[in-house]
């Protein structure tokens, strides 16, 4: 049994960049709501029934490595950032996709003689015994 053939790859391809120009804007992260507790003795929060002041909505992002990034929302614009986040894992998917058909893609392009020629078994290229001489002091 064979797979599909590359015209239909690229095809398929075309179509995945298509839905990838209409995703619109999109952001990385996600929005909590959160409830707290301020403190005060005399204040409802402070009741065992009580849910906490609130609801706060915190949009956060991963920053790179251990750190996290994010800042409060204001009411009106937690949908907007929710439908953001959401497009970002339509995103995520179709950038999978896309990538699970252009290797396809590449094993099925046949080669041509433009490549350059594959190393000989042994050996593993680098630099001259003359390039690593080095020049005396001055």
């Amino acid at each position: 049994m064979t797979g599909p053939s590359l015209p239909e790859l690229e095809a398929v391809r075309d179509q995945l960049y298509a839905q990838l120009s209409r995703v619109g804007d999109f952001r990385r992260g996600s929005v909590s709501e959160n409830y707290r507790r301020c403190g005060k003795p005399n204040c409802a929060c402070a009741a065992p029934d009580h849910p906490g002041h609130g609801p706060r909505f915190l949009w956060t992002r991963s920053a790179g490595r251990r750190k996290t990034t994010g800042r409060q929302l204001a009411p009106a614009e937690v949908a907007k950032v929710r439908r953001e986040v959401a497009r970002h894992a339509e995103f995520e998917a179709l950038s999978e996709q896309i990538t699970e058909v252009n290797e396809k893609i590449c094993e099925a392009r046949p080669v041509t003689g433009t490549q350059a020629p594959p190393a000989p078994e042994g050996e593993k290229g680098g630099s001259s015994p003359r390039s690593r001489k080095r020049s005396p002091p001055r």
